[in-house]
């Protein structure tokens, strides 16, 4: 049997043929080829896509080509009967389009033997078409070897299998290509990135967004270990579970966050660097997703949008969210409505958020449980997190805690955080460990606290520290605060750089003195001051008419935390300020902390009011901050009762600075309450 070559079979089914089987590979991603290269293709699972004519210039075209292959087809011409029966096939009318194929077999044309299989695969006869398969793969078919690879693949038989779509795949037929490199993966093959590659740069979408899914986890893994970047979800923090001094409070409503990604701009172009787009790996995993989302993959939109969005380039990732929701990814409409969000349009980002969670998005029902909530539309929220665990997100029960909580629903609230602690939520075991531990439960928080912190959560491992330093066991709590303070934890690291300064390693204490101010922490920014102040030399006295110095490094995070309501750090800002001169700055400082309620920001404000003349405020102050244990002030007004010949009142105050102290303020106090004595006796 002498077969034919495909090019005059390709030539005779022109243009309308051609594009279809462009576009078919672009629609089906595990297809089989009806024709070598000639006719559309056809999935395996027995459908035959549709891809009628889109014109009525194009109907007239088929219509014509049909006649004339028919005419030909009469006259025995082969490549007639073959290019007759590919197009009956297309269209669905398998008897007559199987006695033109069947009729083409015989003459030696292998396109068609690869159709009939088709046709019999159609029908309901696999074994029957991977005979023809093979006939045509044989003769050097790549569409018939990817059909026939496929074939073994379904019945279990790899390694035939892999024979044959090699065979296509060495051929260039991207399917082939495609179903080689799936079947490698499967059996986690090396060479399967290799196929991926060569099916994807000929177009396969699904090839292209498979290998970038495959760079960006290598690049991921490269750059940040196993647990770095990648789409998936991520939960918001709950907040700490304790302040500094120890005590419990709230947890922080959740707000997870889980935008996986979109895309939307063409560019079928092979992958290159620049753009904007970054370099290695992780940059072609991006043009890779580019190309596929070009092609209308919604997943690969769905990534790309994720690398956008990562990048900062927002208004590009929203494009191609949006572009990827339209096509109905759940997971995009999420992520459109969060940056939605975030860019201050809350009404749109919940009609997003309303159609994802419809689609059974439990992230997208979450968020609308948290914007319901914001506003105090507690049924409304508690429905849309039930939504949330129903569609199997573990952090609707979660938010469920959290709500019953803010309501003093405390037992509901131990109920749903014990639920979503139970299915492994790491934040609902540490909120659980703090419910527990309020309650006066500390036998049963701390196993929670535990699992918690060993499955990442920061405040757990922060709470377990708070725990042993109370029962003080330094060492352990040290263990626990380090753990905390080098995934970021604020409160941790101020903890851990009191400890250092404790032990006089101030180059430690000062790194993670640093870490907490930076992070907010208006205590750690006070006592980095302090080591930064006690390092600095004298400045010496003023000089009037001299220039105000440039604030120091030091005064800047005092000021820091004087701006965050810290007193002490008010107080040493107002005493550097009146160093330089500035004394109405110094005046503004001392009066914001004495009232607050610090008696050495009331005794300096005193002190500053005195000297301008006004020692009727200045006693005012003086006398708040002897009532809160100040010596000083104590003595202040003793003096300022003598001068005014108030004696008793003097020996009253004096009788207060003895009491207070310090002790040379004592003595001072003692001879002035002894000289007030005398005079009052004499």
């Amino acid at each position: 049997m002498v077969f034919m070559g495909d090019r005059a079979t390709l030539l005779e089914t022109g243009r309308f043929v051609q594009r279809h089987a462009r576009n078919a590979a672009d629609e089906i991603i595990e297809a089989v080829p009806a024709v070598d290269a000639v006719v559309d293709t056809t999935s395996l699972s027995g459908t035959v896509p549709d891809a009628g004519p889109e014109t009525e210039a194009e109907t007239e075209a088929e219509a014509e080509a049909e006649g004339r292959h028919r005419r030909a087809a009469e006259r025995g011409d082969t490549d007639a009967m073959s290019a007759l029966g590919a197009l009956l096939l297309r269209r669905g009318d398998l008897d007559a389009a199987e006695s033109f194929l069947r009729a083409a077999t015989a003459e030696g044309d292998r396109a068609a033997a690869n159709n009939l299989g088709v046709l019999l695969h159609q029908r309901g006869y696999p074994d029957e078409a991977a005979g023809w398969w093979r006939v045509a793969a044989v003769a050097g078919s790549a569409p018939a070897a990817h059909a026939l690879g496929r074939h073994h693949r379904e019945r279990g038989d790899e390694p035939a299998a892999e024979y044959w779509l090699r065979q296509a795949a060495e051929q260039g037929h991207a399917l082939g290509a495609y179903a080689l490199a799936d079947l490698l993966e499967h059996r986690s093959d090396v060479g399967a990135e290799r196929w991926l590659r060569a099916a994807a740069e000929q177009g396969h979408r699904e090839a292209a967004y498979r290998l970038a899914l495959a760079l960006e986890r290598r690049a991921t893994e490269t750059l940040r270990g196993p647990h770095a970047y990648g789409p998936a979800a991520s939960a918001g923090r709950v907040g700490h579970a304790y302040d500094t001094a120890g005590r419990l409070r709230a947890a922080d409503p959740l707000r997870t966050v889980e935008p996986p990604r979109a895309a939307e701009r063409p560019e079928a172009a092979p992958p290159r660097t620049g753009d904007g787009a970054a370099a290695g790996p992780l940059g072609e995993a991006e043009q890779w997703f580019r190309q596929a989302a070009a092609r209308g993959h919604r997943r690969a939109a769905l990534h790309l949008g994720a690398l956008l969005e990562q990048r900062g380039e927002l208004k590009e990732a929203g494009r191609w969210y949006l572009s990827s929701a339209k096509e109905g990814e759940a997971k995009a409409a999420c992520a459109l409505g969060f940056l939605l969000r975030d860019a201050g349009d809350e009404e749109s980002a919940a009609v997003w958020w309303l159609r994802a969670a419809q689609d059974g998005d439990g992230n997208a029902a979450n968020a609308l449980g948290a914007l319901h909530a914001a506003r105090g539309e507690q049924q409304t929220a508690e429905r849309w997190y039930r939504a949330a665990m129903d569609a199997g997100d573990v952090n609707g029960a979660y938010n469920l805690g959290l709500l019953c909580a803010a309501q003093d629903r405390l037992p509901q609230a131990e109920q749903w955080y014990r639920r979503a602690a139970y299915a492994g939520h790491r934040e609902a075991a540490n909120a659980l460990a703090v419910l527990l531990l309020q309650a006066g439960d500390a036998g049963g928080a701390e196993p929670w606290f535990s699992k918690a912190a060993e499955a990442g959560s920061v405040d757990a491992a922060f709470n377990l520290g708070i725990i042993h330093a109370g029962r003080d066991e330094d060492r352990s709590a040290l263990a626990w605060y380090e753990r905390a303070a080098a995934a970021g934890h604020t409160e941790a690291a101020l903890q851990v750089g009191i400890a250092a300064l404790r032990d006089g390693d101030e180059q430690t204490a000062e790194r993670h003195l640093r870490c907490a101010a930076g992070g907010g922490s208006a205590e750690a920014a006070f006592r980095l001051a302090t080591l930064l102040d006690a390092r600095r030399p004298d400045p010496g006295p003023v000089v009037l008419g001299a220039p105000v110095d440039q604030k120091t490094e030091c005064e800047e995070w005092y000021e820091r935390a004087a701006q965050q309501g810290h007193r002490r750090a008010q107080v040493r800002v107002g005493m550097l300020a009146a160093g330089r001169g500035d004394l109405a700055g110094a005046a503004r400082w001392y009066r914001e902390a004495a009232e607050a309620g610090s008696r050495n920001g009331a005794f300096n404000l005193g002190l500053l009011l005195a000297r301008e003349g006004s020692e009727r405020e200045a006693a005012l102050w003086w006398t708040r901050a002897a009532r809160a244990g100040h010596g000083r002030a104590a003595l202040r007004l003793a003096l300022l009762a003598a001068r005014r010949g108030e004696l008793s009142e003097g020996r009253k105050w004096c009788a207060h600075a003895v009491e207070l102290g310090p002790a040379e303020v004592a003595e001072r106090a003692a001879r002035l309450s002894e000289a007030l004595h005398q005079e009052l006796t004499a």
